[in-house]
């Protein structure tokens, strides 16, 4: 394990005081009863490859500074790229214009939960930055992988692709905070994909490896096994081409977290967030089943469910030390023994609800855009002294295994929903007896949650996640992880795609 990283003193060495007291004071001089600036660095690379062959490379970054104030209970915020003393007084004055405006139409007052004042710095828990690996040596590894994966026998292409970013913040704000966080977070993927000659049919299965908060590390050896998951794929997927369809109706399902977790992200992380629940979040995506009149009452799934938010978890994607609000990090429940008893929320959020605090769910893809009420880590806790994912299938005579995510449809309410995964595996007798294609599980929110009839150990449970979640207009995407051990649900409703598509 290497030394803890530092922020990199080409950020530090950005005018960051002189834009903050230029900013803020002219705020106040303006009669703001609350004022922040954020100071963004966000440098984003991405490198494919097709066939083992170099195929696109970009390598991004995106930098400038944000004004958000409050004023005579309004939003105003406004947003730039020149970083000079100048131009963060102009944008505290627009930020003001804009409130102005909008308070012709504003109908709720805006008002913000109290926070402490903090002051600090924080680095992401990550060994190698990929950054400072040559790009020749992160493309070489990645040609090698591929190469691994392509001298199988059977498999026709591989698509592989690595995306590392490294983003740095600065806020502050007229209360006093200062802070200053640097995370790094990195998404491999391989995928490969088979041809049968004589039908033209093909299929596709990829790695399992979630996206996740270190460093280039995740590729040589801390956190996943690649040589291993490689190496088993060629295997997996011609299996999967000479699967049976699977035969619709009610079974057991054993969920692997490589598929729950997705489960989780669109049936509990996007309905407990408070804006949806109180229909201000409804353009994207919709709102939520989960009002508030519910909370403390609504039994959202079976007793043995358990669900936090986290913004602290190691390794989360959603994991900082502050919000872009100057909220420091924390966990909290969301669903205890099965029962609905808390939401995500941001500053203003915790003001409409009464509650004395935000949970620190305020966050902004770049300087460019306000921040808004984002994702935590929101995750299923193992049972302490659960099963294995072995002994939770042993326990199931007739059923169905499902491993990693693939496609997934759900209600604009956050309540009917469908997935399939990567691989489905038939289970009889207690024994995995192959694989299945075809298959889609299909529940209301409440009724797959209400059927968890066994939750998995610690050794079962894996952060999975991802880095696009969208939210917003204009459009945002943020990067959020949801962990979560195997699990069984019993007597769900299975579909088999290909019947329901010619229908």
């Amino acid at each position: 394990m290497s030394a803890p990283h530092t922020i990199d003193e080409s950020f530090l060495a950005l005018p960051l005081s002189a834009l903050t007291e230029s900013a803020l004071t002219r705020a106040v001089d303006l009669g703001c009863e609350h004022a922040d600036i954020r100071v963004e660095r966000i440098r984003t690379q991405s490198i494919s490859l097709r066939d083992a062959r170099p195929e696109a490379f970009a390598d991004v970054e995106d930098l400038g500074l944000a004004v958000r104030v409050v004023h005579e209970g309004t939003w105003g915020f406004a947003a730039g790229v020149v970083l000079t003393a100048a131009e963060a007084v102009r944008l505290a004055e627009e930020a003001v214009a804009v409130a102005r405006v909008s308070a012709a139409m504003n109908t709720d007052r805006v008002e913000l939960a109290p926070e402490p004042v903090h002051e600090g710095s924080w680095v992401s828990a990550y060994e190698i930055d990929p950054f400072e690996v040559p790009d020749a040596e992160k493309s070489a590894l990645l040609i090698e992988l591929s190469e691994q994966l392509m001298a199988a026998d059977g498999v026709e292409h591989v698509q592989s692709a690595c995306m590392a970013v490294k983003e740095q913040k600065y806020y502050a704000d007229t209360a006093g905070t200062r802070t200053r966080q640097q995370r790094v977070r990195i998404h491999p993927e391989f995928t490969a994909l088979t041809v049968d000659r004589a039908t033209g049919q093909f299929e596709s299965m990829r790695t399992l490896a979630p996206p996740v908060g270190r460093g280039w590390e995740y590729l040589t050896g801390t956190g996943w096994d690649w040589p291993r998951e490689l190496s088993e794929l060629p295997e997996l997927l011609r299996e999967k081409t000479k699967a049976p369809s699977v035969e619709a109706g009610r079974y057991d399902l054993v969920v692997d977290p490589t598929n729950l977790f997705l489960t989780i992200h669109e049936s509990v992380g996007h309905a407990t967030e408070l804006d949806r629940a109180l229909g201000y979040e409804a353009a994207y995506a919709g709102t939520s089943f989960a009002t508030v009149d519910k909370l403390g009452t609504l039994q959202y799934g079976s007793p043995l469910m358990n669900v936090t938010g986290d913004r602290t978890a190691p390794h989360g994607l959603s994991t900082v030390a502050w919000d872009d609000e100057g909220v420091a990090g924390q966990q909290w429940d969301i669903v205890k023994d099965g029962v609905l008893v808390g939401y995500q929320v941001d500053r203003n959020m915790a003001r409409l609800r009464g509650l004395p605090r935000s949970n620190g769910c305020a966050f902004a893809d770049s300087s460019r855009h306000v921040p808004v009420q984002r994702m935590a880590n929101v995750s299923l806790q193992p049972a302490p002294d659960g099963p294995s994912t072995e002994e939770i299938i042993a326990g199931v005579e007739h059923g169905i295994y499902v491993v990693g995510d693939k496609s997934w449809s759900i209600d604009m309410q956050r309540y009917n929903f469908q997935f399939t995964g990567q691989r489905f595996y038939r289970i009889e007798g207690g024994r995995l007896a192959g694989q299945l294609r075809d298959v889609a599980y299909q529940a209301t929110t409440t009724d797959f949650w209400g059927s968890m009839k066994v939750v998995g150990g610690p050794q079962t449970y894996v952060l999975g996640g991802a880095f696009n979640c969208g939210k917003a207009q204009p459009g945002q995407v943020a990067p959020v992880s949801h962990g979560c051990p195997s699990a069984l649900f019993e007597n769900v409703s299975i579909l088999n795609t290909v019947q329901e598509a010619g229908r």
